[in-house]
């Protein structure tokens, strides 16, 4: 068998290496694709027939496999594309390919992919496809909790309904009343012309004809807008008026006015606070629009218009000591912040991936809410994946069902290049080159032996 076994050998090593160069041609064609694992090569011996010792025995075939290279990652590319992501560490995307489109819908396959292609681009109908044209799939989020609705991921759609209108219901005020107010009343020593003279404003709301000598008598509190129901704004400006200050009083009083927005009564009183010889808010009172809320130590506003605009239910807390009464040589309300929990109703008007995998739309009222959360999947085999179009693997019984739960992290704004890299795939080609020769060289030398065997009984 010798000449023979030597052409059966060198033809085999033709058709392995033949399937080398197959593999690095299309390792080298995509060395552009984005999320490509390249194959190798790996080549394994038939032992020919012969004796038990290795004395005994000659060389035998060689066959070859590809070897898969899912485990290697490619470099991460940044990018300016908003919902474009790259897998750091293990996992695959979780995709599916259209099915056909009824009514103007389009319905999904039934089979899932899995891809490390993060391409991702939103199309006409919201749904997040890549440039292989696979489906993006997660889990989506309930609005209220922020976890996920159910344990199977569905095709995400970005739904671009605006999201409604939120009343607000609270206020978080903070800030420092000076102990002695820099009004226009202030004559610059005697600390009593800085009290609001509730001789001509009264102890209550107050009126238009008032106003001037009420603002002469306050300082400003600061403002903000607050949204009733139907998202509808108002604006509350805020004024302090300091009514109670003599010498060795054990208490400062201070009235807490809202703007009425141009109504009359045009100041209305919120209430009465008190603080006690270190600055520290003692006490509160209810006011004419006001009432008491001991829980977080300020007031609930039942109903409040402002201008031809009504909310209801507005709660304004001092809560943690956010309100004191220290020196101020300024005379000023300072550190003032008005925080409120309300909202008008906003269009989307922008989408973000961040690391744990949520995708997150930014609004036009400045809200953002978690819409979805990106799985990753990985395999106990993911080396027995079988590879489909498009950069993409099928689960196979040898791979495993797919492991949502653990994985690598998420890159927004990045994409994961091929792992083919083109100086290391024309190194192999050069060694494929070399041995697929050789073994030529070797075939032809061994049909010219056989041909001198021939000849020599002739």
């Amino acid at each position: 068998m010798g000449i023979y076994g030597a052409i059966n050998s060198a033809v085999s090593g033709l058709a392995a290496q033949a399937t080398a160069l197959e593999n690095i041609s299309g390792n080298v064609a995509n060395s552009q694709t984005t999320g490509y694992k390249r194959l190798d090569t790996t080549f394994s011996d038939l032992v020919s027939g012969g004796g038990s010792v290795q004395a005994d025995q000659v060389s035998g075939t060689t066959y070859s496999t590809s070897r898969a290279t899912n485990t290697v990652q490619g470099d991460i590319s940044a990018n300016d594309v908003d919902t474009y992501m790259a897998v750091n560490g293990e996992g695959y995307f979780v995709v599916t390919s259209a099915g056909d489109v009824v009514d103007g819908q389009t319905t999904f396959a039934d089979t899932n992919y899995y891809t490390r292609a993060g391409d991702f681009e939103i199309d006409e109908d919201g749904f997040m496809v890549n440039s292989s044209g696979y489906y993006l799939m997660g889990f989506e989020l309930d609005a209220d909790t922020g976890n996920a609705v159910g344990d199977t991921p569905g095709v995400i759609e970005i739904d671009d309904q605006p999201i409604p209108a939120e009343a607000t219901t609270l206020i978080d005020y903070q800030a420092n009343l000076p102990t002695v107010p820099e009004t226009n009343d202030y004559d610059g020593s005697d600390p009593a012309t800085a009290l609001l003279d509730t001789g001509t404003v009264g102890t209550g709301d107050v009126t238009v004809a008032n106003e001037d000598t009420f603002l002469d008598g306050t300082i400003s509190g600061g403002s903000t807008t607050i949204y009733n129901e139907n998202g509808t704004a108002l604006n509350v400006e805020v004024r302090w008026g300091k009514t109670a200050n003599a010498a060795g009083l054990v208490e400062d009083t201070w009235n807490y006015y809202v703007s009425s927005g141009g109504n009359d009564p045009a100041w209305l009183q919120v209430g009465e606070v008190t603080f006690d010889g270190s600055g520290d808010m003692s006490g509160l009172t209810a006011g004419s629009v006001g009432t008491v809320n001991g829980t977080s130590d300020g007031f609930d506003i039942a109903t409040l218009t402002v201008g031809d605009v009504t909310t209801t239910n507005v709660e304004v807390a001092f809560s943690s000591g956010s309100l004191t009464q220290y020196s101020d040589p300024n005379g000023v309300a300072s550190s003032v912040t008005l925080d409120q929990d309300g909202y008008a109703a906003g269009e989307i008007v922008g989408i973000s991936i961040d690391e744990s995998g949520r995708i997150n739309a930014s609004y036009s009222n400045s809200q953002t809410r978690s819409l979805y959360e990106i799985p990753l999947a990985t395999f106990d085999a993911e080396q027995a994946l079988e590879r489909v179009n498009g950069a993409a693997f099928a689960a196979t019984p040898t791979s495993g069902e797919p492991d949502l739960t653990a994985g690598g992290s998420i890159i927004s704004n990045a994409l994961e290049l091929s792992n083919a890299d083109i100086a290391s795939e024309f190194s192999k080609l050069i060694v494929t080159q070399q041995a697929y020769s050789a073994n030529s060289k070797i075939v032809t030398s061994a049909d010219e032996m056989l041909d001198s065997a021939l000849n020599m009984v002739r």
